[in-house]
């Protein structure tokens, strides 16, 4: 079974992504087979996998991203299916793309599950500068989630700004775009100096959780080479969020 959408992702254009205001962003539907994503649905880690990260203090005062997390890594218990998922991500179509999208050479990846429920929100940030960008994947549907309880990435606007505060609310910056995030789609974004996003306070019923697979895309520095070596993940992980 195929999981990327060559054909879509092939279809997606590196300049006009790179030209998109405030930041480089793109939120495109059918980047996954049609039986590629219904497949990894149905083979979702399970949440009793997953670490809470809940109150967990961040930078400048930010307020917490509340989530349960689970990091990938080669021997992780997890379905054929996203093993089969994260095998074509480390293979050469979508070292092609992202380095076409983010006009780089070479990159490293991690990725990781989000889940979050009611009362959850990623407050308005910028990724650490380790990072090229990241890739989020939405994996709820009109099945489980409502798009009235939120759940959707914001990408935000500063007004470029050079004076801008280490941790703004929603209201201190402009709301350029709200994802599409029910359904096959996915959310491509540059990191930068102005890469403001987050999302806003989940309102879903206790029983229900926002679903995300966030593929990072990190800049591949000599240390980062010697941490890789010997079995450690890149630092900063707790706060990769989207």
């Amino acid at each position: 079974m195929k999981y990327l959408n060559l054909e879509r992702l092939d279809g997606l254009d590196g300049n006009e992504f790179q030209s998109q205001n405030p930041f480089p962003w793109i939120n495109p539907e059918g980047v996954l087979t049609d039986t590629g994503f219904q497949q990894l649905i149905k083979t979702l880690p399970e949440v009793s996998m997953f670490k809470k990260s809940f109150g967990y203090k961040r930078k400048h005062g930010q307020q917490a991203h509340d989530r349960y997390m689970l990091e990938y890594s080669d021997g992780l218990p997890v379905a054929e299916a996203w093993q089969e998922f994260i095998a074509e991500l480390r293979g050469p179509e979508y070292h092609d793309f992202v380095c076409r999208m983010l006009g780089i050479r070479r990159f490293d990846l991690n990725c990781h599950w989000h889940y979050a429920t009611t009362g959850c929100s990623v407050s308005p940030h910028l990724d650490s500068a380790r990072k090229y960008g990241s890739q989020v994947f939405y994996f709820n549907t009109s099945e489980d989630w409502d798009p009235g309880w939120g759940g959707q990435t914001v990408v935000l606007s500063d007004e470029n700004r050079k004076n801008r505060e280490p941790n703004p609310e929603f209201e201190d910056l402009e709301s350029v775009a709200t994802s599409q995030a029910i359904g096959n789609y996915s959310l491509l974004f540059a990191r930068g100096a102005h890469s403001w996003h987050g999302v806003r306070e989940l309102i879903c019923p206790q029983d229900q959780l926002r679903k995300v697979f966030i593929v990072v895309i990190n800049r591949l520095t000599p240390l980062l080479r010697l941490r890789r070596l010997v079995g450690e993940l890149p630092r900063g992980l707790p706060s990769a969020t989207a």
